[in-house]
């Protein structure tokens, strides 16, 4: 199959337009009903087999190509963040206290116009391709582990997605394979002491006291707990207590998150945190109810896929432009598909200074340089099409 640039190279003011659209018009987690229906509008105009409803509000588009083949899906995040836009431009969010602060309008958009690309060209297509929008990549438990259970990756033989990536200039990837992307835990703490007047602290349990000291014990775990040779994080990110100055508070609430690569460090700085979290509290002679939620994994990237992407990346971008991504503490979801199917996660660059596009992600004024949805399209159509036309397929294996 020949790649023809002109069909997504005309598709790209389109893709813009979606892109700007969501970005003015974002839906939480678990609440992307509308962009559900947009997605699954176009894909039906295109003549492509949908889903909806999968995992939730997920969509999948289902094309088959004119000859039996592998199946590869790629995927999309579409979820957006409770933070307030403060951008100035004319497609800043419109629903307040809304906005896509992490390029997941990007995404959309980006797996929208790959998805015409091939309805266009499904007639040359050797194999078959899945097209996995997902919700709620961004709250636990998750849209990926929902959209697993209802079976979208039933059939499929390899995955990609990109994440667009402010911190890397536009027109750069970054990738690497093995764990590239941490696991995610978040724990949450009520502590509940005996409050009082400010004045009389020995007739009191003083919540906040307790707090304090719990978050200093919680910040050895890393350095005293945790091979140094092995990364790890313990955020203590909220802390909550408290009305005025001169009552001792009789409660005080505390959260946070933990990261790790591996399995045997992840419950090591569990076990710590449950252990330092009760024997503090008694210590000072209060109660406390502790909610460990075990998150994401992490993200794993496939030898010889990534081995795939390494090679088309540089044919298209050049080897100066195709960089081997760093370990990094964030999550993604899409962990739990390569847990199931060997595949690749890549970040684009979507950063410019030269436009203004610093921000980092989760950040009230984040854009992305909306040429990099173009760049990433690009990168998985053809690795859509280097899988199709170098893997070998026996029917035998659906």
């Amino acid at each position: 199959m020949i790649f023809r640039e002109e069909i997504l190279t005309n598709m790209y003011p389109t893709m813009v337009e979606w892109r700007r659209y969501l970005h003015m018009n974002p839906e939480l987690s678990y609440q992307e009903s509308k962009t559900s229906e947009f997605i699954a509008a176009k894909l039906r105009d295109w003549g492509i087999e949908v889903q909806t409803g999968v995992g939730g509000y997920g969509v999948v588009g289902n094309l088959r190509g004119r000859s039996a083949g592998p199946t590869v899906a790629l995927r999309a995040d579409m979820d957006a963040l409770p933070i307030q836009d403060e951008k100035t431009c004319a497609y800043a969010s419109q629903v307040p206290g809304v906005m896509h602060a992490c390029g997941h309008d990007g995404h959309t958009s980006t797996l929208l116009g790959i998805a015409y690309y091939f309805s266009q060209q499904r007639d040359t297509l050797h194999g078959n391709l899945r097209f996995i929008f997902q919700p709620a990549e961004e709250t636990c438990p998750g849209g990926a582990i929902q959209m697993i259970e209802d079976g979208v990756l039933e059939g499929v033989d390899a995955i990609y997605g990109v994440h667009l990536w402010s911190p890397l200039p536009v027109g750069t990837t970054a990738s690497i394979e093995g764990p590239m992307w941490a696991a995610a835990d978040e724990f949450f703490i009520e502590i509940e002491g005996r409050g009082g007047h400010g004045g009389v602290p020995q007739e009191t349990v003083d919540s906040v006291l307790v707090g304090a000291a719990m978050i200093m014990n919680i910040q050895t775990i890393v350095s005293r707990s945790v091979d140094p040779m092995e990364p790890a994080v313990v955020t203590v990110g909220s802390m909550q207590a408290g009305t005025v100055q001169n009552i001792i508070a009789e409660r005080c609430h505390i959260s946070g998150t933990v990261r790790t690569f591996q399995e045997d460090v992840r419950q090591r700085v569990r076990d710590r945190l449950e252990k330092i979290v009760v024997q503090t509290c008694g210590m000072y002679g209060a109660q406390v109810k502790l909610d460990y939620q075990v998150g994401y994994p992490p993200v794993v990237n496939d030898r010889e896929e990534t081995e795939r992407y390494r090679r088309v990346a540089t044919l298209l971008f050049g080897e100066e432009r195709t960089e081997i991504a760093q370990k990094m503490m964030p999550a993604e979801d899409f962990a739990y598909y390569l847990q199931r199917v060997p595949g690749c996660f890549i970040l684009v660059g979507a950063g410019n200074s030269e436009q203004g596009v610093v921000h980092p992600h989760h950040h009230p004024r984040f854009d992305i340089d909306e040429a990099s949805m173009l760049q990433a399209a690009k990168l998985l159509i053809h690795l859509a099409l280097d899988y199709l036309s170098t893997v070998e397929y026996s029917p035998d294996s659906e």
